[in-house]
């Protein structure tokens, strides 16, 4: 029996007794007596009554999940490397062995997405298509246009955007699965005009070697035909190097595991890749007005991802952080995923509540924290929102919890995780697209300004550079203007 504690000393926990069945009426295996206790406590950390650190200290002082990519990179060389030499002969071996099912080919034939399209449940793909044009909504006017800049009289510059050759695309499929994810990797990538878009999920032994129904039925939605059982690392090899089945791609883009990320990591720079995605967060700042019941029902939602997902509450109000506390423990006895997944989050070292002396204070902390998804639940939330400057996505009030934005608010869920926030953009339409400058000048607008750029070749010693302009002129440098 579990004494209800855990790794980082936290009291409180649903406890477990499992029993097997003896023929006398005990409990059989598979079920168990859960004993709820009334409290859930959450880390705490208490930043009230000083002046906070900025930057980095600060930063610091925060709770983030473990996630080494840089020793996972070494796991994934050698399955990257027999990719690269075997192709498709490695896609199915390793399917085989990570995957514990036995393809006969690594492209899903058109036959099994029309099929899984055919079957799918007619409420679910009534929400798919939502979510579908949703997204195309937001995504479609997220498209640059060419603009052309006159400089000088003569000389211009145009920035044209051109979207990439081709892409791969991931969409998880472990510990759950995910078509909303096939939707927001398509969909920026179709309304940037990329031409040609492959996918990738794992195959599925309860599906004899396919990828999910539900994954194949969604790509069916988006007219994706280019689909293949691959998943983890050995997608973004394949994606990365090509197999006899599958050309190479120019970018590779999706979430995934570790795996995933440390493959991701390998090949950049021989491809584009949209970000080393680590586990999901959800950070809430809060002020008393906000609903207990609100918060721990979305801090549970992104607990209920992955063991290693953080959930954090800033907030202003003890009293708030206590009731929040109290409303986790019927919630999370209630959920589906509390043993694998909830729970060891929640418990987790990235997991916590963080107390701040006033909402300013707590503005700091999570442009410190930078969150994948930052939900404000104060007075002011729409004021405050202005004025976050990291965050993966914003959501704004009791009304716009982050589930909607994983499904249907028409924004992408595809975020930067791990504070990465602070450098890094979701995923885009400006993801596919690459931009272009066009330089046009004529000889009267170039004579005006050789001088200039004779003068600064000279200054860097790269006299060629200037010798380049007065060739053009008979070796005299133009007066200029």
């Amino acid at each position: 029996m579990s004494d209800g504690s855990n790794a980082s000393g936290h009291e409180g926990r649903p406890r477990c007794v499992s029993a097997i069945d003896t023929g006398d009426g005990r409990l059989r295996a598979s079920e168990r007596i859960v004993l709820v206790l009334p409290y859930i406590s959450l880390a705490r950390i208490d930043l009230r009554g000083d002046v906070l650190p900025e930057g980095a200290a600060l930063r610091d002082l925060l709770p983030r999940a473990d996630f080494d990519v840089s020793a996972a990179l070494e796991k994934v060389r050698p399955i990257c490397e027999d990719v690269h030499h075997r192709g498709d002969a490695a896609l199915i071996d390793f399917a085989e062995k990570f995957d514990g099912v036995r393809m006969e080919q690594v492209r899903v034939p058109a036959a099994a997405l029309a099929n899984a399209l055919e079957q799918l449940a007619p409420e679910v793909r009534a929400a798919l298509e939502e979510s579908i044009r949703r997204a195309r909504i937001v995504h479609r006017e997220q498209r640059r246009t060419t603009q052309v800049t006159q400089v000088v009289p003569g000389g211009t510059v145009t920035e044209k955007w051109v979207p990439v050759d081709r892409v791969g695309l991931y969409a998880p499929g472990g510990r759950a699965v995910y078509p909303s994810s096939v939707i927001m990797n398509v969909v920026p990538a179709q309304e940037a005009g990329v031409p040609s878009i492959a996918l990738a999920s794992p195959a599925q032994a309860e599906f004899d070697g396919l990828p999910h129904p539900t994954i194949l039925a969604a790509c069916a939605l988006l007219g994706i035909d280019e689909v293949y059982a691959a998943g983890g690392a050995t997608a973004v090899a394949m994606f990365a190097y090509g197999t006899e089945s599958c050309p190479p791609t120019n970018m590779v883009t999706g979430p995934g595991n570790i795996w995933v990320a440390a493959a991701k990591r390998y090949f950049a720079g021989r491809i584009g890749i949209d970000a080393e995605a680590g586990p999901t967060e959800i950070a809430v700042l809060a002020d008393d007005t906000a609903d207990p019941v609100h918060v721990a029902a979305d801090l549970i939602s992104q607990a209920e991802h992955d063991p290693l997902a953080a959930a954090v509450l800033v907030t202003d109000s003890a009293e708030l952080a206590a009731a929040v506390e109290k409303e986790l423990a019927p919630q999370v006895d209630a959920a589906k995923h509390r043993d694998e997944r909830i729970a060891p989050a929640l418990a987790g070292r990235q997991s916590a509540i963080v107390l701040v002396e006033n909402i300013e204070d707590g503005l700091a902390v999570v442009n410190a924290y930078g969150a994948e998804h930052l939900e404000i639940q104060t007075a002011d939330a729409a004021a405050l929102a202005e004025r976050v400057r990291n965050a993966g996505a914003v959501f704004v009030g009791p009304w716009s919890p982050v589930s909607l934005g994983d499904y249907c608010a028409g924004s992408n869920h595809v975020l930067p995780t791990g504070g990465c926030a602070c450098h890094s953009s979701g995923l885009s339409v400006q993801s596919f697209l690459r931009g272009i400058h066009i330089v046009d000048y004529t000889r009267d607008a170039l004579a005006e300004v050789t001088h200039h750029v004779v003068t600064l070749a000279d200054a860097e010693d790269l006299p060629a550079h200037g010798a380049a302009l007065k060739a053009r002129f008979g070796w005299k440098v133009p007066s200029g203007s």
